[in-house]
């Protein structure tokens, strides 16, 4: 089982009756694994806020419940978070957070074990597929017994690898039910005074608990020169760097154990912390006065993986640097990330390519490629949902100079149901000049085409209501002659709105509505080619950005006013074409025409 995997089906033995998630890599899979399981219900939710309230409700109510959300989650989650760890839970409440360690696919590389500091609630470090198990089981009776929320803290190398799992079966759990106590559950400031010792009182005796816990442990080693303090997949790189050397690994990291840490210390002649990614248990260590090497010789970001840890080590010591092995990369042709054949996103960025004299804001998602080659078309991005902000921020504080340039703001479906509402709201309220591009795809598309409001179907595949987006902009107050429905794939159609749209001074919304083209909205139609004797190389169909054209042949050519025009011949490769006909439009000499017949049929294999 990878540590996604395992903590799903440790949720599901332990009695969960509610989970619930918004995708998030590396998270996402966790509910998508729940999801398969008999006897619990799992939704996504609009964003992490929504998903932890849901399930902390649960846990009021005396059920156990699990949440599952990537680093940056937690961000939009932690209004909720920090007012139920005043009132705790009744049910068992798991929150897993799953850091993105080494910026796989995130914005940041935040270190999610400060919410136990900031929050004042239990911390539980998995080292593996294995412990990713046993924790998640180990952090609902915890929760349980303190009447706390638990926060699992994973990495993308944990929710990822697979390993070994030994698993056991589901144990059914009965839900007490919800019991009124206005003084605990309504969180007025009169309420939350009183509350305040009791989260305190709490967190001392959750201290004496990691103490005597099982998941921290001190491994003695022969090597006394060097002693490891480390947790979560930090532990198995220093293991295998050094396995003479003594460690104390802490699986239940949050509060940190110090009494345990200083008998540690004991065993060792230099304490090093090993930890990923920010100085937090060093930090700690210090500030008791026990003596500590950390950041001064590791780095801040990235994995402690061994390659980096013994050469750290060596230098600590005195010792030569050790050579590390390394194996040279296979040369291959560069290939830098782009978007789908056919995606329905290469239309609108084709366009937003053409205008002149424009910033455009942009979001979280697949649309954040329109930033690269060939489009140029995308100035700023730092979070959900904040494209909306950043435009009504760039129009509002936009010099003298730029009065009369266009703001255009780009976000996706489900990114505008999960942050982006309040932000059109906004600018409709503040009376901002942006033009909005809503991408409707019809799914969740970077983290694998996840169901959502937007394409009528639930976790399951069930019917669902779907949101109709031109009437939800409508209610939110955007004037309805300035709110357009446009098909991508339609050009000059999509062009001549966007140019007029962004020419008038009032917030207005054009909506795109062709589905991702790896869901099962997509119908494909039949696939086209280049004639060779027929291009001319002008290369207009490679501006669209489909990565089913294909350069063969670059040359010069000096035109009669002087001027030198490169030129670019194309292939079209047929089989990955889905004939959505973006190229067409731009093919000057019309080139481009439908294949008849391929001769080797590729058919996309979707999971059921």
């Amino acid at each position: 089982m990878s540590g996604n995997d395992a903590v799903a089906r440790a949720v599901w033995e332990a009695g969960v009756r509610v989970a619930a998630a918004y995708p998030g890599t590396p998270a996402t899979e966790m509910l998508e694994v729940i999801s398969t399981y008999p006897d619990l219900y799992a939704e996504w939710s609009v964003n992490e806020k929504v998903s932890l309230e849901v399930a902390f409700g649960a846990a009021m109510a005396g059920s156990r419940s699990f949440c599952a959300m990537k680093h940056v989650g937690m961000n939009v989650a932690s209004d909720a978070l920090m007012t139920m760890t005043l009132t705790g839970v009744a049910g068992g409440l798991v929150i897993a957070i799953a850091d993105d360690v080494g910026l796989s696919s995130s914005q940041n590389e935040q270190d999610s074990r400060y919410w136990g500091r900031f929050a004042h609630v239990p911390v539980l470090e998995p080292a593996d597929s294995q412990e990713a198990y046993d924790y998640t089981l180990a952090a609902f009776d915890l929760s349980e017994r303190f009447q706390t929320p638990v926060i699992l803290r994973l990495t993308t190398r944990i929710c990822h690898v697979k390993a070994l799992v030994t698993v056991g079966e589901r144990r059914e759990r009965s839900a007490p039910g919800f019991t009124k106590d206005v003084m605990r559950w309504v969180m007025v400031p009169g309420a939350a005074g009183k509350r305040l010792p009791l989260m305190f009182e709490r967190e001392n005796a959750l201290r004496a608990e990691a103490a005597k816990s099982k998941l921290n442990a001190i491994e003695p080693g022969s090597d006394r020169r060097v002693g490891f303090v480390t947790s979560g997949p930090a532990y198995m790189h220093v293991r295998e760097s050094f396995p003479d050397a003594p460690v104390l690994k802490l699986g239940f990291s949050c509060p940190l154990p110090f009494d345990l840490v200083c008998e540690f210390s004991k065993q060792c002649d230099q304490l090093v912390v090993v930890e990923e990614v920010e100085p937090l248990i060093e930090t700690e260590i210090k500030a008791q006065g026990i003596a500590a090497i950390g950041k001064d010789i590791l780095p801040r970001s990235g994995e402690l993986s061994p390659n980096v840890l013994r050469p750290a080590i060596a230098r600590l010591l005195g010792e030569p640097v050790p050579e590390m092995a390394t194996v040279k990369p296979m040369p291959v042709f560069p290939r830098p990330p782009t978007m789908c054949v056919a995606c329905p996103h290469l239309g609108a960025y084709y366009t937003l390519a053409q205008l002149r004299n424009v910033t455009i804001s942009g979001d979280i998602g697949c649309y954040t490629l329109g930033f690269g080659q060939p489009w140029n078309a995308l100035d700023a991005c730092i979070s959900m949902g904040a494209s909306m902000g950043m435009a009504l921020g760039l129009d509002k504080g936009r010099a003298e100079s730029e009065k009369d340039k266009k703001i255009v703001a780009v976000i996706g479906d489900s990114t505008f149901m999960h942050m982006g509402m309040q932000g059109l709201l906004d600018i409709v309220y503040n009376k901002g000049n942006v033009t909005v591009m809503l991408l409707d795809n019809r799914a969740v598309g970077m983290t694998g085409g996840q169901n959502n409001p937007a394409n009528g179907r639930g976790i399951h595949g069930e019917e669902a209501p779907r949101v109709d987006f031109a009437s939800l902009v409508k209610a939110l107050g955007v004037k309805e002659e300035r709110v357009h429905v446009v098909d991508p794939y339609e050009l000059p159609t999509l062009f001549k709105v966007l140019r007029q749209e962004t020419k008038v001074p009032e917030p207005s919304v054009i909506i795109t509505n062709r589905p991702c083209v790896l869901v099962e909205d997509y119908k494909p139609r039949k696939p086209f080619k280049v004639i060779e004797d027929t291009c001319t190389g002008c290369g207009n169909c490679v501006d669209v950005g489909c990565p089913a054209i294909h350069v063969t042949r670059r040359d010069t050519v000096l035109k009669p006013n002087g001027k030198e025009v490169e030129r670019n011949f194309v292939r079209i490769e047929s089989a990955a074409c889905t004939g959505c006909g973006l190229c067409l439009t731009p093919c000057a000499p019309d080139a481009i025409v439908p294949v008849e017949e391929l001769a080797m049929p590729i058919h996309v294999v979707k999971p059921s």
